[in-house]
């Protein structure tokens, strides 16, 4: 299976899991955001934290989100903090992808388990024109 940015996910996922081995669960998303930028600025990736991100709609920006993280200009990823994924985070993440130029999303959760859903969504099926704007 080819995957898009596959080797950078697998770094971002190694950083994951060392931040959650090294905190363990019951701390607020924020505490795990800090910690994991900290820990991808360490290893020379670059970081961008809170990440404003525009929305359009037909040509009209209509709103902004802010990204928790995203790496090297590639990945969005959405930190969590909860009991466990739930079906809203993933299309959250997607709905991100969908408004940016970025193909791949990592949603992390810092549970009483880590667990990670890696979303894609591909530029080609994007109106390109409407996110650069």
């Amino acid at each position: 299976m080819n995957l898009i940015h596959k080797e950078l996910t697998d770094k971002i996922l190694k950083t994951f899991y060392n931040v959650y081995n090294e905190l363990g669960y019951g701390f607020l998303e924020k505490v795990y955001q800090n910690s994991l930028y900290l820990e991808l600025k360490n290893q020379g990736f670059d970081v961008e934290a809170q990440k404003q991100i525009k929305v359009h709609y037909k040509g009209v920006e209509v709103g902004e989100y802010y990204a928790d993280l995203v790496v090297n200009d590639l990945i969005i990823l959405e930190l969590k903090a909860t009991e466990y994924i739930v079906e809203e985070f993933e299309w959250q993440l997607l709905n991100y992808l969908r408004a940016t130029d970025k193909e791949v999303g990592l949603l992390l959760n810092f549970g009483k388990k880590p667990e990670f859903v890696r979303k894609v969504f591909e530029n080609k099926r994007k109106n390109i024109k409407a996110i650069n704007s």
